[in-house]
C-alpha cells in the first residue's frame, strides 16, 4: 500500500503526462467542482497539519506554491466548514520588575530607518517560557531585513548572561562588518548593562533603544515572540528546560527561519527571502 503524499503523487503523475499541476487542478475543477472541493480541502488539511496555527492566507500562499489554483475567500470558506480556522489564545503576561537607576539608556536610532540588506539592523527582545513547574526566559535576535532569527538562548534565569548568549550566537553566525550594524531592543536591564554594551562596543555596533512604553518600536521583535508563542510555546507543555530547549531550537530554525511563510516577505520565508537578496544582488 502506497503512503505517498497526494499531492506528490499528482506532481509525479503530471510530470509522466508533460503537463503542469495549474493545468491538472483547472481541468479538473471545470469538470467536477465538488471533487475539486473535496479535493483542496484535503490539501488544506494536510498544511493546516504541520503548520496548524497557519490562518487562510497563508494557506492560501502555501496552495499557490503547490500549484493550485484558489483564491483567499475559497480558502476561508473550506478552513471554516472544517473548523480549521486558527484559534489565539491570550498571553499570560508576566508583570515588569523594577530596574536599577544606574542602567544607560541611549535614542531610538532605527526609528524610520528600512534596511535595504541583511545585517544592517538587529532587533532583541525575551519572553517568559512556560515549564512544568517553573519559567524559563527566551532572548532571540532577528534580522530586521528577513525577520531571520540570527541568534537565540534559553535559560532559567533572567540575568545579562542569557541576552549575551544569543548575542554570541548572532555574532559567530553571522560575523557582521564593523560600523555596519545598529542592535535595537527595548530598554531591559539585560541591554543596558555595561557588559552587554561593551560587547557591542567591541565590534563596533551602534546601540538603539525603544522609547518608554511604545512597543511599536520593536514591532518586528514583538511580532515574532507573538508568533513564537501562539504557534509553539501555547500548544505545548515543556517536561523541563531540555524538552523546552530541543523544541524551541527545532521550531525557530526548522520551521521559523526555513519554512513559515511570513507576509512582510511576499509570502517567503527568512531564508528563502535572503537567498533570494543574495541571488539578485548585483555583483
Amino acid at each position: 500500500m502506497s503512503t505517498a503524499h497526494p499531492e506528490a503523487d499528482v506532481q509525479r503523475l503530471c510530470r509522466l503526462a508533460g503537463i503542469s499541476r495549474a493545468s491538472f487542478y483547472r481541468h479538473r475543477e471545470e469538470s467536477d467542482p465538488d471533487a475539486a472541493d473535496h479535493a483542496l480541502a484535503d490539501a488544506i488539511q494536510h498544511i493546516c497539519l504541520k503548520h496548524k496555527y497557519y490562518g487562510y492566507r497563508r494557506v492560501t500562499a502555501t496552495l499557490r506554491r503547490q500549484g493550485h489554483i484558489v483564491n483567499a475567500k475559497r480558502v476561508l470558506r473550506l478552513m471554516r466548514e472544517d473548523n480549521l480556522l486558527a484559534q489565539r489564545r491570550k498571553p499570560f503576561i508576566v508583570p515588569p520588575k523594577g530596574k536599577p537607576e544606574d542602567i544607560i539608556i541611549v535614542p531610538n536610532l532605527v526609528r524610520g530607518l528600512v534596511p535595504s540588506g541583511p545585517d544592517q539592523i538587529w532587533v532583541a527582545d525575551i519572553t517568559y517560557v512556560h515549564l512544568a513547574r517553573a519559567f524559563a526566559y527566551l532572548a532571540v535576535i532577528l534580522d530586521a531585513f528577513s525577520r531571520r532569527a540570527v541568534g537565540w538562548a534559553l535559560s532559567e534565569g533572567l540575568g545579562t548572561s542569557l541576552a549575551m548568549r544569543a548575542l554570541d550566537q548572532a555574532l559567530d553566525t553571522r560575523r557582521p562588518p564593523k560600523g555596519s550594524l545598529i542592535h535595537h531592543s527595548d530598554r531591559g536591564i539585560q541591554y543596558a548593562s555595561n557588559d552587554y554594551r561593551q560587547r557591542l562596543a567591541d565590534h563596533d555596533i551602534a546601540v538603539s533603544m525603544s522609547r518608554p512604553g511604545n512597543p511599536f518600536d520593536n514591532a518586528k521583535a514583538e511580532s515574532f515572540m507573538k508568533t513564537l508563542k501562539y504557534e509553539e510555546l501555547n500548544a505545548r507543555s515543556f517536561t523541563s528546560i531540555t524538552d523546552a530547549r530541543t523544541r524551541i531550537d527545532d521550531f525557530i530554525a526548522n520551521i521559523y527561519n526555513s519554512e513559515r511563510l511570513h507576509s512582510a516577505l511576499g509570502y517567503r520565508s527568512p531564508l528563502e527571502f535572503e537567498t533570494a537578496f543574495v541571488q539578485n544582488k548585483p555583483k
